[in-house]
């Protein structure tokens, strides 16, 4: 009687198996390999050593100046007490240039490389102006059929721009959904092929007539970003970015099994280094008398756009309600990189905060909570 129920047991086993690859959700194993069996419930900001990746090499690094008050000023009890909820890893200012404070938390350190999730996809972003720069890309209202002639033929596909697609105006068929693993997300994040995840999702409604945040917008803009390229996104990155920037360590951008870079997420880095970002933006697109990216396209990435309600521009949230004015890269499980113009502040945070709470736009209410607890006590 037992060997009958063993039998049937691994019968109906091998049956679901055989049904998860003919469906194509072979990815779930993968997924329950890299998060239950290693005792998470979903993706990490530790994820990054499981995926394979392409290195993003650093040159002549340019280390952070600290301030003369660096780490003498204390952060205030309110924003203490949030970042312990949080299951914050690392917390940094940069006020005028200058390091001011830098605390980690829970064995995490200044070397720690931790997931950047959709920050990245500002930084996707940034790669496709500087593509722009050096006319490798025609403009940022090119057409995506212009790459992939074959949407020509997909209903809406032929208005698909890259505008459309950084803005977060796509209109694709994509369910933002982080918890079902049977929803694109999960295939992207966890699955074999990038193209096969998001160039057959197709579209709901047409292109630039509503902003919906949609993972798969930044991969196709990715794919985009390939094509123009005679070398791997993340040695155009270091090229462009890593390099001019000086960053203190390597950084590993997680791809597919085909090498195809996650431009929707996935970039493993320190704090300090994905702090260099705000001050690019802070600096108007100059680092160390060098001009890294055209100011015009900042401009145009930190541009609220309509049909977002000013939420949004290319890559950035941005928050123009607030008394005090601010944008900002954003990931999943509040991985931020905020800038505060007036101020002339960048903030970074990362770790794990699965309590995120939102806005009546979309926006993370702690990031408004982060910048005024900052300012409070460091202007």
């Amino acid at each position: 009687m037992l060997e009958k129920t063993l039998k049937g047991i691994l019968v109906a086993i091998a049956a679901l198996i055989a049904l998860a690859y003919t469906f194509g959700y072979d990815y779930l194993f993968k997924g329950i390999r890299e998060t239950y069996l290693r005792g998470e419930t979903g993706s990490s900001i530790d994820d990054g050593t499981y995926f394979k990746s392409h290195t993003i090499a650093k040159g002549k690094t340019i280390p952070w100046v600290k301030d003369s008050l660096y780490n003498k000023k204390q952060l205030t009890k309110t924003l203490v007490e949030d970042l312990k909820q949080s299951k914050t890893a690392s917390f940094l200012i940069i006020k005028n240039g200058k390091l001011v404070h830098e605390q980690y938390w829970d064995a995490y350190n200044q070397e720690s490389k931790t997931n950047s999730f959709s920050m990245a996809k500002a930084i996707t972003v940034m790669l496709v102006g500087k593509a722009i720069e050096e006319k490798k890309i025609k403009s940022i209202d090119e057409k995506f059929a212009d790459f992939f002639q074959n949407y020509n033929n997909v209903e809406f596909g032929k208005y698909l721009t890259l505008a459309n697609l950084a803005e977060m105006e796509a209109g694709l068929n994509w369910n933002e959904d982080y918890n079902n693993p049977f929803l694109p997300n999960a295939k992207a994040y966890y699955g074999k092929s990038l193209e096969e995840a998001v160039f057959l999702r197709g579209f709901k409604e047409k292109p630039g007539t509503k902003f919906e945040y949609q993972s798969g917008s930044t991969q196709l803009l990715g794919f985009a970003l390939r094509k123009s390229l005679n070398k791997t996104i993340a040695q155009y990155c270091s090229e462009t970015f890593w390099q001019p920037l000086g960053m203190e360590q390597n950084a590993e951008w997680n791809t597919d099994d085909f090498g195809m870079e996650k431009t929707f997420c996935c970039i493993n880095s320190t704090a300090r280094d994905f702090a260099k970002f705000g001050q690019l933006f802070l600096n108007d697109g100059e680092f160390n008398g060098q001009q890294i990216l055209n100011p015009q396209f900042i401009n145009e990435m930190r541009t609220p756009t309509k049909l977002s309600q000013g939420a949004y521009g290319q890559g950035l949230w941005i928050n123009e309600d607030a008394a005090i004015k601010h944008y900002y890269f954003r990931g999943l499980y509040g991985q931020l990189i905020i800038v505060i113009p007036e101020k002339q502040m960048v903030i970074v945070r990362t770790g794990m905060d699965k309590r995120e709470t939102f806005d009546e736009k979309g926006r993370p209410v702690q990031v408004a909570m982060y910048v005024n607890e900052v300012v409070k006590n460091f202007d």
